[in-house]
């Protein structure tokens, strides 16, 4: 099988991106390991899918492939390249675009400047809905590993995010506590960990150990719930600049009851074909 794909970035979280509206794809959990292999394949921190949705009130259906092949809910970062995608290969129009995804409905925006805005939803805090094992909702929670017990804020932006405080992110211990967090037994769907570093209450620095990806340059999904988990704090305002390794994102939430507005751009490097 000869795949058309395009390979895309949101400040260095690379992604492969494929039309599944054009041309047939069948990708098994092997095949996705080997596009995402930077060694013996493509190459990438995610594999997206645009596909015909399975309603006529949404536009497109989109799902993401971690490298080791597991199907997740959301990715942000993904979310803006997945507007681009779509535009640039006059699959659409449309510079406002609905779109289906695992973790619900989102909505993407294209600007004339090229940035691309995503209404991100209403985050959840339930533990039952992020999923996370608690005993009732809170703000910060106590995560026990074998040689220490973290303060971690639990948030769902479709996909679950851990949150926890650190004095500098530059000598966090992503490598270490990032495995420990995300496979944890009280969140049964494993979870990103998120490092967040307060700069001021307008700026944050953040590192996120993606599930099945490991870090990454950028998580969008995971600089909107760091900055959810800030507000809930009563640290942050209503917009933050969001530093990550590989570049800024600008997150907005009024509050709880309200939807997360993540702004930044999305990269196209190249297109290309691969037999697999």
């Amino acid at each position: 099988m000869r795949l058309r794909f395009t390979k895309m970035h949101g400040l260095g979280n690379d992604f492969v991106v494929i039309d599944g509206v054009t041309q047939k794809v069948r990708l098994s959990t092997e095949k996705i390991r080997t596009l995402a292999d930077r060694h013996f394949g493509v190459g990438c921190d995610q594999v997206l899918l645009v596909e015909t949705p399975t309603r006529p009130d949404i536009d497109f259906r989109y799902r993401i492939f971690n490298a080791d092949g597991g199907e997740v809910e959301n990715c942000g970062n993904g979310a803006r390249c997945f507007a681009r995608f779509v535009l640039e290969r006059k699959l659409t129009g449309k510079r406002s675009i609905k779109v289906e995804t695992a973790g619900g409905d989102i909505t993407l925006n294209v600007t004339e400047q090229g940035q691309v805005q995503v209404d991100m939803g209403i985050p959840r805090l339930n533990p039952e809905e992020i999923p996370f094992q608690a005993d009732a909702e809170a703000i910060r929670y106590d995560l026990a590993l074998p040689e220490q017990t973290l303060d971690i804020s639990a948030v769902s932006m479709g996909n679950p995010h851990a949150v926890l405080m650190v004095n500098k992110v530059d000598s966090a211990p992503v490598e270490t506590l990032g495995p420990l967090i995300e496979s944890h037994e009280r969140f049964p769907r494993r979870v990103n960990a998120g490092f967040m570093q307060m700069v001021s209450p307008s700026e944050i620095n953040l590192r996120v150990y993606e599930r099945g990806a490991g870090e990454t340059l950028a998580c969008g999904t995971g600089a909107c719930a760091a900055v959810v988990a800030g507000r809930l704090r009563q640290l942050l305002e209503e917009t933050v600049k969001v530093n990550l390794p590989g570049g800024s994102l600008s997150i907005t939430w009024p509050g709880p009851g309200h939807s997360v507005i993540m702004t930044g751009p999305a990269t196209t490097v190249f297109h290309g074909q691969v037999k697999i």
